[in-house]
């Protein structure tokens, strides 16, 4: 049948995955660096990935294809959501997920054999201080607070939790100066997108900054920041800094 589906332009699309978290029906996936749409039965036309795209690469064309299926989407939903009880219930538990599949939970080493072999061989070297620039408590996206003192004028940081244990000088280069929250969309069954709109909305933000991790599953926080910018109305500069695996920053 001929209707309204989505076309991707993979000349335009970075691969960034933000379409992939907008689309709940799960009917674009990353492949090869790039967003593709895997099933046209799962999209319904409506274009919630749009929006997400910052790239411009995602449009709608009329063309030959299969029917929406809403009762395939449905099972689809339901598979994905007991995938994700299960691997939050392992977590919980320390049992290891070996099917989980997820690149973000490869089991990676970094040699830091130099920088070790370096001062054992040195003469004794007394510490540097070095102190916390934290600036408020909580910090985590669900226990903080819509409306808060600190919240005024201030410069947001919102950070994968993983991303202060990769990258070293995580304090002084991104939480100094800043009001910092913190989240992981992989262990956190909740839409963050409402609360940080509810926080954007609510408060005088000067400016967003988002750190994320490299892996895939931390699309999910800069997507939720991005959808929150969008949703307070406000025009409020932002940026996002990916760090990788290894602790350096990517962009």
């Amino acid at each position: 049948m001929i209707r309204t589906i989505i076309n991707i332009d993979k000349e335009k699309c970075n691969g960034c995955e933000l379409c992939v978290s907008a689309c709940h029906e799960g009917a674009i996936a990353i492949v090869d660096g790039k967003a593709e749409l895997i099933r046209d039965d799962y999209c319904d036309g409506l274009g919630n990935c749009l929006p997400a795209c910052p790239t411009g690469a995602i449009t709608f064309i009329e063309r030959e294809a299969a029917a929406f299926d809403e009762a395939a989407v449905e099972e689809n939903m339901k598979k994905k959501q007991a995938a994700t009880h299960q691997h939050m219930h392992m977590h919980q538990h320390n049992q290891p997920d070996l099917a989980c599949g997820c690149p973000g939970s490869q089991s990676r080493a970094f040699s830091r054999g130099n920088a070790v072999n370096k001062v054992r061989s040195s003469a004794p070297v007394q510490p540097a201080s070095i102190e916390s620039q934290l600036q408020q408590w909580p910090v985590q996206i669900q226990l903080i607070p819509v409306n808060a003192p600190y919240f005024d004028g201030a410069n947001l940081l919102i950070a994968a939790d993983c991303a202060a244990y990769a990258y070293a000088n995580f304090h002084n280069e991104f939480i100094k100066n800043r009001i910092t929250i913190i989240g992981c969309p992989k262990l956190d069954d909740v839409d963050y997108s409402e609360k940080l709109t509810a926080i954007l909305a609510n408060n005088d933000i000067k400016s967003v900054t988002v750190v994320r991790m490299e892996v895939p599953c931390c699309g999910g926080i800069q997507n939720a920041a991005i959808t929150a910018l969008k949703n307070s109305g406000k025009m409020i500069p932002w940026q996002v800094v990916t760090i990788s695996t290894d602790g350096r920053i990517l962009e």
